[in-house]
């Protein structure tokens, strides 16, 4: 990969427009094999011992004239690490001329582990095994791709609560589960929709863009599971035939929990989960139906995802010691991203993309705190604005200045480890990224006042 010094200098970007959308779905069986390590909680006994649900990985393909787009959404913790990406990119970009390639996880504590490194024991056989089948599936949605229309719909479901309650002295208390409902702030109950049909009007995909963490199940459950994010996805699927391939967008859940987080096995965590997945289901399949895809006058995809530089928060080694003495080492080993000795730095994705000039989608790659979603969705030039997290990579936690300030797990905890202010400059920079692809920001100075 060839970095440009600039510090924010763009890894792709590129853009089409045509008179004309094309669109392909495929899913693909991603279930790794029981007795891996499970992803998401320290007080885990164990490694997985059987399979609840299966994990999926879900493709759309999008495309307009040259352009093509792959937007993969995986029933896992976190995305594959930057080695598997790249070689994803490079074999959908020689078997379908794939131009741009984001993928998103929903961030179930209930998959296996998944490292950005492995370098020991080598890429574990099961990832390798789940790459070469996304790869197929991509293809397959390439294709199988017919031309399309977009629309876009949104509603309300509250299934979550802000796990961080300031208190009147300024002390941060946690709040793990809410199962009284007890209102909560801030949280976004926004449930954002894009349905993509056919020309004659038949739905192939549904994406539904939500925030909350996907821990209804916690660290004593040992069974694969998509958790409430698979039960939505089926719940919307069902209501339409069957027919459509039903995408979850995660949104900025950093600080958002489902109100029967971490509910033990012997309390019926099985019956809360599909509570929550059927009451965001239901009201998704409700804004879906109601949505009536027309051709736009102006069909166009633009992308972008540029490498943004930023410093470690902390010092490094006492960083790893925090975290080892919280977690302990094999917490670490799952959890913590790679940082050289010689570096106090890292090098962020941010994923920009603009689909017919009024839908705008950022990834952020890691766990944004709630008030990034909104800020986005208020401050964003056009229409429909979706905010993605855990897209393209993970570096674990992005709190609010003032968040970091207050203190809290995700905001002073060793789990948040890039630099106070990353989140700001992240939407920021995505902002501009969408007001230059409307043509709103100029590369030239305008002399004409002058």
């Amino acid at each position: 990969m060839n970095l440009m010094n600039s510090s924010e200098m763009p890894r792709v970007t590129s853009s089409a427009a045509s008179p004309h959308l094309k669109a392909g779905v495929a899913e693909v069986d991603i279930t790794p094999p029981v007795g891996l390590p499970m992803y998401g909680y320290a007080a885990r006994p164990g490694p997985s011992r059987g399979t609840l649900d299966p994990l999926y990985a879900r493709v759309l393909v999008l495309q307009c004239e040259e352009k093509r787009l792959a937007l993969v959404t995986l029933d896992l913790g976190r995305p594959f690490g930057a080695a598997s990406l790249e070689w994803l990119r490079a074999a959908v970009r020689k078997s379908s001329n794939i131009s741009f390639l984001l993928v998103v996880a929903s961030h179930t504590h209930s998959g296996p582990v998944l490292k950005d490194e492995y370098p020991t024991e080598g890429t574990p056989a099961w990832e390798i095994a789940a790459l070469e089948k996304i790869a197929k599936a991509i293809d397959e949605a390439q294709q199988h791709s017919l031309p399309a229309r977009v629309g876009t719909g949104y509603g309300v479901a509250y299934i979550g609560h802000n796990r961080r309650r300031v208190n009147q002295d300024g002390t941060i208390t946690w709040l793990d589960r809410n199962t009284t409902r007890i209102p909560t702030a801030p949280v976004d109950p926004v449930v954002s929709v894009l349905r993509v049909d056919t020309t004659e009007g038949s739905p192939l995909a549904i994406l539904v863009n939500y925030a909350c963490h996907a821990v209804v199940f916690g660290p004593d459950n040992m069974e694969y599971s998509a958790d409430f994010p698979g039960v939505m996805a089926k719940t919307v699927r069902e209501g339409f035939g069957g027919k459509p391939v039903c995408f979850f967008l995660q949104g900025a859940p950093g600080d958002i929990n489902p109100y029967h987080a971490a509910t033990p096995l012997e309390q019926d965590a099985v019956r809360m989960r599909d509570w929550e997945g059927e009451q965001l289901g239901r009201e998704a399949l409700r804004v879906a139906k109601s949505i009536r895809p027309n051709d736009d006058a102006q069909t166009s995809l633009q992308f972008a995802e540029d490498l943004l530089p930023f410093h470690l928060r902390w010092n490094r080694e006492e960083w790893r010691r925090s975290i080892l003495t919280a977690y302990g080492q094999a917490f670490f080993d799952s959890f913590a991203p790679p940082v050289r000795p010689s570096s106090d730095g890292l090098q962020l994705p941010v994923v920009t993309l603009l689909i017919n000039k009024h839908i705008a989608l950022v990834g952020l790659p890691g766990e944004a705190f709630i008030d990034f979603q909104i800020n986005w969705r208020d401050r964003c030039p056009v229409a429909d604005a979706f905010f993605l997290g855990y897209a393209n990579a993970y570096h674990g936690y992005f709190p609010t200045i003032q968040i970091a300030a207050e203190g809290g797990y995700g905001a002073t905890s060793p789990t948040t480890w890039i630099e106070v202010g990353a989140g700001e400059r992240m939407v920021n920079h995505a902002l501009a990224r969408v007001y230059q692809m409307l043509g709103r920001l100029r590369d030239v100075p305008d002399l004409t006042e002058w």
